[in-house]
């Protein structure tokens, strides 16, 4: 097991913890378990020296034997530990701390509990006693989103509940190589047929458990295997999950004395379940039948009643975010009791809302800023809104939707509108904000514009344009940052694209902004650092989705004008959406692609433009210098001759099916010049037959 925390885990180690448990030494344990917390703090077990390791053994023996075999891609395929016994002694560990809580114990041997429960759920190969239902009530109950009844212990009240993985644990020791620990004189002659008989529960629990390895102690608390459910769906084979391990890259935190030990243990229960939903598609699926999203929505809606604002709030969201993001029947069921004025109402308490008007929101500039706590929760709100909500935006809300969608688009104006304590924390808000924005239905979004302008406000004829404004201060820096650029700027492109033609003061402002009147064509459109820059490179990027979302927010802020927009983006970096809107030609779209009825207003080219406008090359957008006439000192003959030379090139280069040549259609689309040669044809046999129809009349 490769970490960054220590060498292997001893059976010895696991033993002594079991130990302390069965004899009711809490002190003991609790010794035991800091230890192992300290060693493991940074350890996810994803073992990758040891995959390192192999890669490097497989590169030497391809130049040895200049063959190489097939090797998955993923973490999981490259090693069974299904039989290791490390992974094994951390079964057998989650086993026992799994039924010691079941005791109840309190107080820091709790939490003690808990943090190592927790760095042992990032572990995908561990995750067997953890997902059992029995584990998953347990830690529930724990983290108070659950009264439902646990089920009882398969053993006699007779039976020590530990004796099996004691035993277990000596049957591991005894199967490793020889090493240099001391685990070679605890071997027990009555363990092999303990160890048979949970490795058949391991083969049995493989038909349920689809995502991960077989494990010895994956049913050690259940007894017979569970049905598996005819919802369940696995992880795809040989897929990487690249998502990483949820809420466990911190550091191990130290105590603090200053909190309440119940809202300690609690948020470590919620990290606990956190990673084992996350990592495991049967766990996602048995939080979705065992109702801990309704218990956790009433667990939310009693902080929110008694106004407290528990530690673990934040691991609360995003144990909420995690179950809609993966469980789409959760989605519909948190909508319909009521998640959206939920996450609302916690996006209130999070950025201290103070109403002024039924959809307007105090902005006072005396209030602290916002902390970045504050600020997380309120991301992870937003993003379970957008779960919720993100199939509205096309749908025409109902009254009292409408009602709701607008008195939430208030408080993400808010977002745009608050500042938080560091600046990455303010543009992550604002990022969510934008994205929550754009799922909701356009004939909400009014209310970001209907604040009244004070006297400071960015305005476009008395129309307060603040919030407009700072989606495009996010779009700049995203742009200058050119980090995830799709994720950041889809959203706000196609937010601005939808405002600008739905809000005439809006896309004038845009406009301002962005394609102020076009003075100097020296340079190309795509050079320079101007937001119109920056926004036609994005243009040409190999992202199709996110170059089409920039190409239609200049092509409606130019009113879907073709002249107008080849103006400011050259012909070259405009083909692409024109090609696809059928307007190669040049022609004006009779119907705008939104239905948009734009106003007549025209675009009057400046002094400067005007002087250079017959020197610019409509395909680059620039002023190129005249180049001299390649056929000049040449007869006719010889330039005949060339031209001829020129068509049979041509003609060779198309009949290899090298280039194909094309041609604009009646519809300003291109087609292969064949088609239209086909067609012209049609119709002039079509003009023939209807001639002599005449004559014969």
């Amino acid at each position: 097991m490769a970490h960054s925390g220590g060498g292997n885990l001893a059976a010895m180690n696991v033993e002594r913890i079991i130990q302390c448990i069965r004899e009711g030494d809490h002190k003991g344990l609790k010794a035991e378990l800091l230890q192992f917390n300290r060693e493991y703090a940074q350890c996810f077990f994803y073992d990758m020296e040891e995959k390192e390791r192999r890669k490097r053994q497989e590169l030497e023996e391809f130049r040895k034997n200049k063959v190489r075999e097939y090797v998955s891609d993923s973490d999981s395929d490259y090693d069974d530990e299904s039989g290791n016994p490390d992974t094994l002694l951390r079964q057998a560990l989650a086993t026992g701390l799994i039924r010691f809580l079941q005791t109840q114990p309190q107080g820091c041997v709790l939490r003690v509990c808990l943090r190592s429960l927790r760095i042992l759920s990032r572990d995908k190969k561990v995750l067997g006693p953890l997902i059992t239902d029995r584990a998953v009530l347990t830690l529930a109950k724990l983290g108070g989103i659950s009264n439902a009844p646990i089920p009882g212990d398969d053993l006699d009240n007779d039976v020590d509940s530990y004796s099996d993985v004691i035993v277990a644990i000596s049957e591991i020791q005894s199967s490793r190589p020889n090493d240099d620990d001391d685990s070679g004189g605890d071997e027990d002659d009555g363990s092999g047929a303990v160890t048979s008989e949970l490795q058949s529960y391991a083969n049995d629990a493989s038909d349920w458990l689809g995502e991960r390895k077989a494990s010895t102690f994956s049913n050690i608390s259940l007894g017979a295997p569970r049905r598996r459910s005819s919802v369940f769906k696995a992880l795809t084979p040989g897929k990487r999950d690249s998502r990483g391990s949820v809420g466990g890259g911190e550091e191990e935190e130290e105590e603090n004395g200053g909190k309440d030990d119940e809202e300690v243990s609690r948020k470590e229960v919620m990290k606990i379940l956190c990673n084992i939903v996350y990592n495991s598609a049967w766990a996602q699926e048995r939080a979705s039948e065992l109702s801990l999203l309704s218990g956790l929505t009433e667990k939310l809606n009693e902080e929110f009643e008694t106004a407290s604002s528990p530690c673990g709030q934040f691991y609360e969201l995003r144990f909420m975010f995690l179950l809609t993001a993966l469980r789409p029947e959760l989605r519909a069921q948190l909508k319909q009791e009521g998640g959206v004025s939920l996450l609302t109402t916690v996006l209130e308490r999070c950025l201290s809302v103070q109403w002024k008007e039924q959809y307007e929101v105090v902005l006072d500039p005396t209030v602290p800023l916002t902390s970045v706590e504050d600020s997380k929760k309120a991301q992870e709100a937003l993003k379970i809104l957008f779960n919720i909500t993100h199939c509205t935006h096309s749908q025409k809300p109902e009254e009292g939707d409408a009602s709701l969608y607008r008195h939430l688009a208030a408080v993400l104006h808010h977002c745009l509108m608050v500042t938080c304590e560091e600046e990455e924390a303010s543009d992550e808000l604002k990022g969510h904000a934008a994205n929550m924005l754009s799922a909701l239905p356009l004939s909400c979004l009014d209310v970001l514009v209907s604040v009244p302008p004070g006297p400071h406000s960015q305005q476009m004829n008395g129309v307060n344009m603040d919030c407009v404004h700072n989606l495009l201060m996010y779009m700049e820096r995203k742009l200058e940052q050119g980090e995830k650029v799709k994720e950041r700027l889809t959203p706000v492109l196609n937010l601005l694209t939808e405002c600008s033609r739905a809000h005439r003061e809006t896309r004038r402002y845009l406009r301002q902004q962005i394609l102020p009147p076009l003075r100097d064509a020296r340079t190309r459109p795509e050079e320079g650092s101007t937001m119109r820059n920056r926004l036609v490179r994005l243009m040409t990027h190999l992202d199709t989705e996110l170059k089409h979302c920039a190409a239609h927010l200049l092509f409606v802020l130019c009113k879907e004008n073709v002249r107008r927009f080849v103006k400011y983006a050259g012909y070259g970096n405009a083909a692409g959406l024109l090609a696809t809107r059928g307007l190669m030609g040049g022609q004006r779209s009779q119907n705008t692609s939104s239905g948009t009825q734009y106003s007549t207003d025209s675009d009057s080219d400046t002094e400067e433009y005007r002087q250079i406008k017959n020197q610019v090359n409509p395909v680059t957008g620039q002023v190129e210098e005249e180049q001299p006439n390649p056929t000049e000192g040449m007869t006719e003959e010889e330039k005949e001759e060339e031209a001829h030379h020129l068509i049979r090139l041509i003609n060779k280069l198309s009949k290899d099916n090298v280039i194909q040549p094309m041609g604009l259609n009646k519809e300003g689309q291109l087609v292969p010049l064949s088609v239209l040669r086909d067609l012209s044809m049609e119709e002039k046999d079509s003009e023939e037959e209807n001639d002599d129809l005449e004559n014969v009349e």
